[in-house]
């Protein structure tokens, strides 16, 4: 039978396959999503492929001029004055007596000290005495002082004095006809500005010379193109050819890194960023040759001070700060440099004495031990604010604290936290996770106090609130019968519903809680910006730190109670407060190289000097002097310090002295009879002891005592009646309101 037939004389249907092409275009656009990548990143690979262009070209002229061959490179001429010049400032090193004496043979880590400067220029030359004057007119020969004004650019190079220089030294190659071992050297050098505290950052290249302890090298502002195939022309002529070798395999290494970087696809999206060179490189630095973005370029000329110790002996202090083993070694000498920089193209000539020098590996234990005091000092305020929340959770007790004590701690804890963790990024190695210890404890103590400071808030925010009178009932005028009222011609405007602003001011100004946290959040946002500034930072420390306790004081004078912190809490805190504060603005050796406030002399006679603290020293005392004070309050009353007529808080004395018709004749132990809460009886002998060691002076006192004696004449011991007012506000006996304790 046909099939035909089957489907009723119709052809036979054949099934259709549903069509592939939503499907295909369903896949393309996935895959589109998944391997897109924004413009930023081409344009980032398009950079790495000419910097690998840019360094293979530089090998090839290079390598050219090595062998001898035709080369589009050429080297530049040797100035002969810079070497006289440079060694009127310094004296180069000289091959040691290996038995006797030694230089470090690596020197990565950083370097800090003062520079001082000297205008080269022509004219300035003209009129100055300096021995060394005909040096430098001799090498600065016949400047064009348009062109040398117009690399000055805005910074103040005049009143630079202090330098940090960060330096990576790398293991020496070895190389087939060299016969010195050099090690390519690179950094950065953050020139200082003492008035702005700004810094002007320039990209180091250079070598250093193992034998006698020499480096040489550009230093020119970060974005300009340094070429390290021209440093031969500046070393000492014995050296050139073995300089000019080991910058072959240098400038090799750096293609290979471009490469691997390339094919393993590791692209940094910002086009303007360095590839992870082994060396400071970034990507307009091996750009073509020529390209310039203004500003000072200078030559270094850099020796370490030779140290008193044998080759064998430093060798041996070299492997165990490399890798640590805990062997015995010798005591490590100071790492000392001296130098000069010296720009041509801008007649400027610094020179560095004595830089004082600290290996990396030093630097990463510091920051490790650093980093446990400054956890162990955040636990120990972590422990006091938990004993001090549990001693004063009841309500009589957050009543008689400050909230403003809490809130400015808590901000001084948030930007630790910030403080820690942006250190932690910026260190990038092993010092990294030990810094998150210091950072973790502080954002828990910022969160401890940011809640205690909103159950603070509940309790006082009743309390303080003004109630206001209500609006007295406005008395209309009866209409007479004759006025009519017309009735409106237009409709009344119909009322919409609240928006979404109203409603979130609504909330705002309802929850305590909201309004906690939406001012910490701006008051943050402030301080962040605030913070970046070094002078304002400053105000910012002392501000902050001077508001610890001058609240709390201002309360309890306010409300005529004495405030529920410890003495523990209130000590142990200030002193771990004022921890950070003294490290990092007296310590001269801190881990973030901050200027120490010491300080400073002031001579009124020939033969009498005064010496004045640091304004930081002051601030400690100004601390202590508030906790000095909220202690006395607590033992002479709120307003002791005051006269009478400021005292304005008219409160219950809860500590009398009472009268001795009020003590019991016939209790056998002295007492002034049983508290209405325990029924136990209450004992004066600490009161009458301290009044007869003091004859009377202290019987009024309104302080903390062991009894309380209520409006209502009824008596109590003061802590049976603090735990009783944790849960209501009325006498246990008659059932009167009671005011706060």
């Amino acid at each position: 039978m046909d099939r035909n037939d089957e489907n009723d004389g119709q052809p036979a249907r054949i099934p259709q396959q549903r069509s592939s092409v939503p499907s295909f275009l369903f896949l393309i656009f996935m895959l589109f999503i998944l391997t897109n990548h924004t413009g930023d990143e081409f344009l980032a690979r398009n950079h790495y492929q000419d910097a690998l262009q840019s360094l293979n070209y530089q090998l090839s002229n290079f390598t050219a001029w090595l062998n001898g061959t035709e080369s589009n490179f050429t080297m530049p001429d040797r100035n002969a004055a810079a070497t006289p010049l440079v060694g009127s400032f310094m004296s180069f090193g000289s091959h040691l007596n290996s038995q006797w004496a030694s230089y470090f043979s690596n020197v990565t880590g950083f370097a800090h000290g003062e520079i001082h400067f000297f205008n080269i220029t022509p004219p300035s030359l003209e009129s100055a005495t300096y021995p060394w004057r005909t040096h430098a007119e001799t090498f600065m020969g016949d400047t064009n002082m348009t062109d040398l004004v117009g690399h000055f650019g805005s910074w103040n190079w005049t009143g630079s004095d202090k330098i940090s220089w960060s330096i990576m030294d790398r293991a020496p190659i070895s190389v087939k006809g060299v016969t010195e071992k050099i090690a390519m050297v690179h950094g950065r050098i953050d020139v200082r500005h003492p008035a702005t505290s700004d810094d002007m950052k320039l990209d180091f290249e250079g070598v250093h010379f193992l034998a006698n302890g020499s480096i040489y090298g550009f230093a020119e502002p970060t974005g300009r193109h340094i070429d390290i195939r021209y440093i031969p022309a500046f070393v000492p002529e014995a050296f050139q050819n073995d300089t000019a070798r080991t910058i072959e395999p240098e400038l090799m290494s750096r293609i290979n890194k471009v490469k691997d970087m390339i094919d393993a696809g590791v692209i940094d999206q910002d086009s303007t960023s360095m590839p992870k060179l082994p060396v400071s490189v970034t990507l307009l630095t091996v750009l073509a040759d020529g390209e310039s973005q203004g500003g000072c370029g200078f030559s270094v000329y850099a020796q370490i001070a030779p140290s008193e110790i044998p080759v064998e002996d430093m060798e041996d202090l070299e492997d165990e700060l490399q890798k640590p083993t805990g062997r015995w070694t010798v005591k490590r000498p100071p790492l000392k440099l001296n130098g000069v920089l010296l720009s041509r193209e801008c007649g400027i000539l610094y020179n560095l004495h004595d830089a004082e020098g600290l290996r990396s590996q030093l630097f990463f234990r510091k920051v490790a031990t650093y980093a446990g005091i400054s956890a162990f000092v955040y636990l120990v305020q972590l422990l006091l604010l938990s004993r001090q929340v549990d001693q004063s959770r009841t309500p009589a007790g957050l009543s008689r604290v400050s909230l403003w004590t809490f809130l400015t701690q808590s901000i001084v804890d948030s930007v630790s936290f910030a403080g820690h963790i942006t250190f932690a990024i910026i260190a990038n190695g092993r010092p990294s996770l030990s810094l998150v210890a210091p950072a973790f404890v502080a954002c828990v103590l910022f969160a401890f106090e940011s809640q205690h400071a909103i159950l603070i808030n509940q309790v006082q925010a009743p309390e303080d609130a003004v109630v206001l009178p209500p609006p007295r009932p406005v008395q209309q005028e009866p209409s007479l019968p004759s006025q009519t009222v017309p009735a409106p011609t237009t409709a009344p405007p119909q009322s919409t519903g609240p928006t979404f602003s109203s409603l979130l001011f609504r909330h705002i100004r309802s929850d305590p809680q909201a309004r906690i946290w939406l001012g910490m959040f701006f008051f943050l946002t402030f301080i962040v910006r605030v913070i970046v500034t070094p002078s304002l930072a400053l105000v910012f420390v002392a501000s902050m730190y001077s508001l610890f306790w001058l609240p709390q004081i201002i309360r309890s004078v306010k409300k005529g109670r004495s405030s529920a912190l410890t003495a523990e809490y209130l000590i142990g805190t200030s002193l771990c407060r004022l921890f950070h504060a003294l490290y990092f603005l007296t310590c001269p050796k801190n881990v973030l190289d901050v200027e120490p406030r010491r300080g400073y002399r002031v001579v009124n006679q020939p033969d009498l000097t005064y010496t004045l603290l640091g304004w930081i020293w002051y601030l400690a005392m100004f601390i202590f002097l508030q906790v000095a004070v909220i202690l006395l309050q607590q033992r002479f009353g709120p307003a002791f310090f005051l006269p009478k007529r400021f005292a304005r808080a008219q409160v219950h004395d809860y500590h009398p002295a009472l009268p001795l018709s009020v003590a019991d004749p016939e209790a056998p132990d002295e007492s002034l009879g049983d508290c209405a809460i325990c029924m136990e009886a209450i004992h004066t002998e600490d009161e009458k002891q301290l009044e007869h060691v003091t004859g009377g002076l202290l019987r009024n006192v309104g302080a903390r005592r062991s009894y309380s004696l209520a409006p209502c004449q009824h008596l109590f011991h003061t802590e049976c009646l603090e735990k009783w007012l944790a849960i209501k506000n009325i006498c246990p006996h008659c059932r009167r309101p009671l005011p706060p304790l």
